[in-house]
């Protein structure tokens, strides 16, 4: 219980993070056909038009390693009080998050853009608490 208290920031932010980046994968697995559809148009005009099948799996995948990471890091954390998994959890989202902004930015989607920004924030926040 001691390091529930101690590490109060740290768990919320990783509840975000595992909250954010599960449901997200799970809304890709489950309706990847209709995530895939809307991506192509989406993509349409870009480099990527090409490769959205590749690129929608990739940041699936990341997101998948990125929410059980920091699932595995909230625990460890609670118990023993390593945040060592935490950390490359929050990293790895970050990286997710940094994919995601670069598709918007390339898809002139700004609105969408500065949205992955405001989910940036939390998860660069947590890195540098897990790593201080």
């Amino acid at each position: 219980m001691d390091n529930v208290l101690n590490y109060p920031t740290e768990l919320l932010l990783l509840l975000f993070l595992i909250i954010t980046f599960l449901q997200s994968a799970l809304d890709k697995i489950l309706d990847w056909k209709g995530n895939l559809s809307w991506l192509k148009s989406h993509f349409s005009q870009t480099p990527f038009k090409n490769m959205v099948p590749l690129l929608l799996g990739t940041v699936m995948v990341t997101e998948i390693v990125a929410g059980l990471l920091c699932t595995i890091g909230l625990f460890l954390l609670i118990v023993q009080g390593d945040g060592s998994i935490a950390l490359a959890g929050a990293i790895l989202a970050c990286l997710a998050l940094l994919m995601l902004l670069l598709g918007q930015r390339m898809a002139k989607d700004y609105d969408g853009a500065r949205t992955i920004a405001i989910y940036f924030m939390p998860a660069i926040f947590l890195v540098f608490l897990l790593h201080s």
